[in-house]
């Protein structure tokens, strides 16, 4: 049979850590019941008592003992596998290999098995795991010989030399998945030509009424618009004060390990060597059966900075490092869609490289989805600012996140309505996502898409009782950058949403559209005007009280003076609200910036309107790791100084 173009090792001799009588004396003293998929390697010199640590571990959490074993960073993928091979007496390939075209993405991977081709027939390559990896060890104890039908790589490279094969069919899935199943649910098809025409006929009939009876159309237009962003705020309110019923209680583990399922954590990086050592640290800090972790970092194929940042921290099997080939869009979510269907997680959640998850989080969203119906596909944690000190602005920030995820989103998902997603710790159920195509890699805020995609399909999404840190940009050039992509996403989905109203209506029911159309109008319509209505205000306010003469005059200063004082104040207590539960209230003399804040984000809204016409798929990237301050560090240092008084350290 003609050998593939792999790299094929040679046959291993007996290695060991130690002196070999040392290691023989071991052996013969202790009383070994190791797993059959452990047994083989005392041979090539692995520690006895390593192995049999890793079994005792592989029990308590009810995973493969080579997993347990793997997962622990004590041996290395490669050496296993080199094992493994020598043991079977197959051949091991860690370079290219031929794979047939019967080679199937992703079924492959995860099965762990893949036809090669070959001038005299075809043998198999494999990565063998739990069940396969015992049977082979069967045949191979009852004397079948491997040598002329089996290789053996790594899981890792298995899935290197699949996605290669099937690149095609990588990018396709990735890019086009949900564009080509349902156009309408993406943001690649832009404005329908309906839109269009109702946007110009709209236009065409306000500037026609304008030039027969200004006054009137003005008066008319205003008192609509009063209207909406009246309901608008209305429902902030609303929100706040169903946030004070939503509050939950400190959550307490009480699922051992091994009824924990597997989870998947996908982290898309772009750029971002100088945090790849914090992320690690940050992900090897949560408290989850590291059998039973999955974890997968994506990096664009030109990213080669990020890459060796990865490669130089000899990160153990536990991750996975998924290069994204060169396609179009080149967004967050389509790197997020290439590790979709690698996942090994029942649950899956979503990081960003600056993240910094309490330790906890994963346990406790495990224990929330293994409680809840299948209903409930998403949970969504908090995040907080960590680097508040570093400027007014990311002071300003910390404060719209405390509102943000300590006010509204609890209030709103308390009220059982909508939820846009935030863009990080999002955790999922793996086969809800696959069901509904994963992201949407057209839609440069996928998160909030996402979140109201899995509403109008009739799933729930709730809040998690738990943080994430995060790092907010301390420059304006930085924070203008990130707001006017967030921007640009709103009105990406906004119009995605207004595509057929009729059935997002019939999806959601009558309440829930409402509210989606209360919400949306928040974030798409009202802060390009936020400037205006704050020039006629002040105008309003120099010329002296309003004088109304009759009805309508009357009713439209009614309703334009609520909106100014129901707008101001729910920007006050919803953020007084979101600080106390955030404890800043010590940022309190920065409030009155908040209204100078809101102004500056509809700068940002006009710069996206900007970029949504002449380059509506494009990603401001926005730069991690410049931060100076970090208010999780200073909590960590008092905590440990309160254990070390308290004699627990």
């Amino acid at each position: 049979m003609r050998q593939t173009s792999a790299i094929i090792a040679a046959p291993l001799r007996p290695l060991t850590g130690r002196p070999p009588a040392l290691a023989a004396t071991a052996l013969a003293r202790l009383p070994l019941n190791l797993p059959a998929s452990l047994a083989f390697l005392p041979a090539y010199g692995v520690d006895p008592l390593l192995l049999l640590a890793a079994a005792e571990e592989a029990r308590a959490q009810a995973v493969a003992p080579e997993a347990a074993l793997l997962a622990s960073g004590n041996l290395q993928e490669r050496f296993f596998y080199q094992c493994l091979a020598d043991h079977l007496g197959a051949a091991f390939v860690e370079g290219d290999a031929a794979l047939a075209a019967e080679a199937r993405y992703p079924f492959s991977i995860h099965s762990g098995i893949a036809p090669l081709e070959g001038a005299d027939g075809r043998r198999w390559l494999s990565a063998p795991r739990g069940a396969m990896l015992v049977e082979l060890l069967a045949r191979a104890g009852q004397g079948e010989d491997f040598s002329a039908d089996l290789a053996i790589t790594t899981p890792s490279h298995m899935s290197r030399l699949v996605r290669a094969r099937a690149a095609a069919t990588v990018l396709w899935e990735a890019s086009l998945g949900l564009a080509n199943l349902d156009p309408s649910l993406s943001a690649k098809a832009g404005a329908s030509r309906a839109q269009c025409v109702f946007a110009t006929v709209a236009v065409g009939a306000a500037s026609f009424a304008f030039g027969m009876a200004p006054i009137t159309a003005l008066t008319v237009i205003s008192l609509s618009m009063t209207c909406f962003f009246l309901a608008s705020i209305w429902l902030r309110l609303f929100a706040g004060a169903a946030s004070t019923a939503s509050i939950q209680e400190p959550y307490r583990p009480d699922v051992g390990d091994r009824w924990l399922p597997v989870y998947s954590v996908v982290v898309a990086l772009h750029k971002e060597a100088r945090v790849v050592p914090q992320l690690v640290a940050a992900l090897d800090a949560i408290d989850y059966p590291r059998g039973k972790l999955d974890i997968k970092l994506v990096i664009e194929h030109d990213d080669h900075a990020t890459r060796l940042a990865i490669e130089a921290l000899n990160l153990p099997p536990t991750y996975e490092t998924i290069v994204a080939p060169a396609g179009w869009p080149r967004t967050k979510p389509r790197a997020l869609n290439i590790a979709l269907p690698l996942a090994r997680g029942e649950l899956l959640v979503i990081f960003d490289a600056e993240d910094m998850p309490a330790p906890g989080q994963l346990r406790q969203a495990a224990e929330r989805f293994l409680r809840a119906p299948r209903e409930l596909a998403c949970l969504q944690a908090r995040l907080a600012i960590d680097n508040i000190e570093d400027s007014w602005l990311t002071r300003l920030f910390a404060i719209e996140y405390a509102v943000l995820f300590d006010v509204l989103n609890p209030g709103l998902a308390g009220l059982g309505l909508p939820l846009p997603l935030g863009g990080s710790s999002n955790h999922f159920r793996t086969s809800v996502l696959r069901e509904i195509c994963g992201w949407d890699a057209w839609n440069v805020t996928e998160d909030a898409d996402l979140g109201l995609r899995l509403a109008r399909q009739g799933y729930r999404v709730d809040i998690l009782r738990s943080c994430t840190q995060e790092e907010a940009p301390a420059r304006l050039d930085a924070w203008l950058t990130q707001r006017r992509r967030w921007s640009k996403g709103w009105m990406q989905t906004f119009i995605t949403l207004t595509r057929d109203p009729r059935r997002v209506a019939l999806e959601l029911g009558a309440a829930n559209a409402v509210a989606l159309v209360l919400t949306l109008t928040g974030l798409v319509i009202a802060p390009p005007l936020w400037p205006f209505f704050a020039a006629l205000a002040v105008h309003d306010l120099h010329a002296g009280l309003p004088a109304p003469e009759s009805a309508l005059p009357l009713v439209e200063t009614v309703l334009w003076m609520s909106a100014a004082l129901f707008g101001a104040g729910s920007i006050l207590w919803l953020a007084l609200l979101g600080m106390k539960r955030r404890k800043l209230l010590g940022l309190w003399p920065f409030l009155p910036l908040m209204f100078v804040y809101y102004l500056m984000t509809s700068a940002a809204a006009w710069l996206a309107l900007y970029d949504l016409i002449l380059r509506p798929y494009h990603w401001h990237k926005t730069e991690h790791g410049l931060a100076k301050t970090s208010r999780q560090a200073v909590l960590s240092i008092a905590a440990r100084a309160a254990a070390a008084k308290a004699g627990l350290l």
